[in-house]
């Protein structure tokens, strides 16, 4: 493809299991021709030596609003922690809704109208589970937006390798869903964060137009 006629992505949360997975798959598909990943720390080695990747570093607490980078084809993003990591339901809200739906209003303002979610199976704003409910409010604020393609993927348990974070729950339930995989609905099962990164990347570079949602057992899973 010509590189003047390839795509620019944003992509944020790239420093964690899912979004660096998207990174890798953005930087080598040649319909990408630039990746903007804003971080708090600079990204590893193993990507930040590509020369269409551009890592500014950035406080989610404070976006620059100004920046000329905001405005692309495409958002993706994979941001998110775990209550242990951020201290407090509180701190929880503040990284998986906050700072996404502030990212969001941001990239919409500078004209980037396609926006891909990683959010989780179960999300919705009516659960009984604090984590689901948060994804669920944040999918509703979205939806809110006024994007023209927005995509929404809800994963199941990521199954990715080790994580740089120590998660003993998700190690145990990463073991019992591949023991009981057979009998564990499809919707259930473990899944690649390739095959996640894989479908985010679709739908950002198809932009489908409208809203829609895509649950774990219709991800795609690559052999």
């Amino acid at each position: 493809m010509n590189e003047a006629t390839g795509k620019t992505l944003l992509v944020f949360g790239g420093s964690g299991l899912v979004g660096m997975e998207v990174l890798r798959q953005a930087l080598a598909n040649p319909a990408v021709r630039q990746v903007v990943a804003p971080t708090r720390r600079p990204l590893p080695v193993s990507v930040s030596h590509y020369t269409h990747l551009f890592n500014p570093q950035v406080e989610f607490d404070a976006l620059p609003a100004d920046a000329d980078w905001w405005h692309a084809d495409a958002a993706l993003c994979a941001l998110g922690t775990t209550l242990k990591q951020a201290g407090s339901k509180d701190g929880f809200r503040r990284v998986d809704r906050d700072y996404v739906v502030a990212a969001a209003r941001h990239g919409l303002s500078a004209g980037t109208r396609t926006f891909v979610l990683n959010s989780s199976v179960g999300a919705s704003p009516r659960s009984g589970s604090f984590y689901l409910r948060v994804k669920g409010e944040v999918e509703q604020d979205l939806k809110a937006m006024d994007f023209r393609s927005l995509t929404l993927v809800r994963p199941s348990l990521l199954d990715g390798g080790p994580r740089p974070d120590d998660r003993p729950g998700e190690v145990f339930g990463l073991l019992l869903s591949r023991g009981l995989k057979p009998i564990i609905p499809k919707r259930y099962r473990a899944i690649k964060t390739s095959d996640v990164a894989a479908a985010m990347l679709q739908a950002a570079l198809m932009a489908p137009v409208g809203q829609q949602v895509i649950e774990s057992n219709a991800i795609p899973r690559q052999r």
